[in-house]
């Protein structure tokens, strides 16, 4: 078990021991924990000192939950998921928030979002302002982003997929299986963190500030913009399967078309060469020099009318400029009815107010 802390008091932020379970009085203390699954006792009296539910302590190691809140009126416990460096993965962060001032996480792997939030906070007096419930909602919107990170990066390759999938390229199968086994690993967890996170901004526990609530608001509508994203790029990469499936079969069909006009065209041939070599005296023109420049000539007019008819119903032809623009121009609608991104900041707490909850005035009277 690995453990490391940090203590902000008046926006300025030092490591402290890991041992201490209190923070200043004026600030926070925030407590990291990396354990394993053979570190369960440890954990369960490292963290006895924050009075925190055993339960709640015991299931952060061995048992794998979705982002839920769950209040245990003293604290309360937040599980988000992050996403993994190294791969399209999800892992579980525990987030306790006491009301001591208090945070503790407790995660079993390395965490991207932990990290970063951990080195900025001691650089910058504006993160390191306010309460623990601040920077709870800080480290949910750091993990969240990384999810729309997944779909900017979809967005950014999913002409070139719609470009493959019109030419018929056989290697888009397994790419686009690929991006839908990717998609499907964080989908699982998006949805139900953007619920957590509501729960978060709606909650009349105590240990939320206004301030808190408005954050976990703005951390909301990026998780709603992430679970989003994942619906529409499964749904984008359906519609590339059918777009690839339809120009595959419209390439056999262009093949069948061409062995077709190929077979009409040469049939009657064959026809009048047949007639020609059976063995009767009696046959027109055998008996004339030119002879076979007459039934060549036959064999070519009819060759003539046969793709003559095929140029009439349209099986022969070429593709004009007039055709090719409209093709572009529906590709640029398409392209235009792309939703626009919208990028919140972790520092700054938006003006929105908080919607009216039942019971809140009467808390707010007594």
């Amino acid at each position: 078990m690995e453990t490391r802390a940090l203590a902000a008091s008046d926006g300025t932020v030092s490591v402290v021991p890991d041992r201490s379970s209190e923070a200043p009085a004026d600030g926070w203390l925030w407590v990291d924990i990396t354990v394993g699954r053979a570190d369960v006792a440890d954990l369960l009296e490292f963290t006895a000192a924050f009075e925190l539910d055993p339960i709640a302590v015991h299931d952060a190691v061995d048992d794998f939950d979705l982002p839920k809140l769950d209040d245990f009126g003293s604290h309360l416990l937040a599980i988000i998921h992050g996403l993994a460096d190294d791969r399209i993965e999800s892992y579980e962060i525990d987030c306790f928030l006491t009301g001591d001032r208090a945070l503790i996480t407790v995660h079993e792997r390395p965490s991207p979002a932990i990290d970063t939030l951990w080195d900025q906070v001691q650089r910058s007096r504006q993160l390191a302002s306010g309460g623990a419930d601040d920077l709870l909602a800080r480290l949910a919107d750091v993990a969240t982003r990384r999810f729309v990170a997944v779909i900017d990066e979809f967005e950014n390759r999913v002409e070139t997929l719609i470009d493959r999938a019109l030419a018929a390229d056989p290697t888009i199968v397994a790419d686009v299986t690929a991006m839908r086994r990717d998609l499907g690993q964080i989908r699982r967890v998006t949805h139900p963190q953007r619920e957590a996170f509501d729960q978060m901004r709606s909650s009349t526990s105590p240990l939320l500030s206004d301030q808190a609530r408005r954050r976990f608001s703005d951390v909301f509508d990026v998780a709603g913009r992430a679970a989003g994203g994942i619906d529409n790029a499964r749904t984008s990469l359906a519609e590339t399967l059918d777009a690839y499936r339809g120009a595959e079969a419209g390439q056999a069909t262009e093949v069948s078309k061409v062995l077709t006009v190929y077979a009409a065209v040469m049939l009657p041939l064959s026809l009048v060469a047949g007639i020609f070599g059976m063995n009767f005296s009696n046959l027109p023109w055998v008996e004339s020099e030119n002879g076979w420049l007459i039934v060549s000539g036959i064999m070519i007019g009819m060759a003539l009318v046969s793709l003559g008819m095929f140029v009439s119903v349209g099986w022969i032809r070429r593709p004009t400029a007039r055709g090719t623009g409209q093709m572009i121009g529906r590709g640029l609608m398409e392209a235009a009815r792309t939703p626009a991104s919208l990028v919140g900041g972790v520092f700054e707490v938006s003006t929105k107010t908080i919607r009216d909850l039942p019971g809140r005035d009467a808390t707010d009277r007594s």
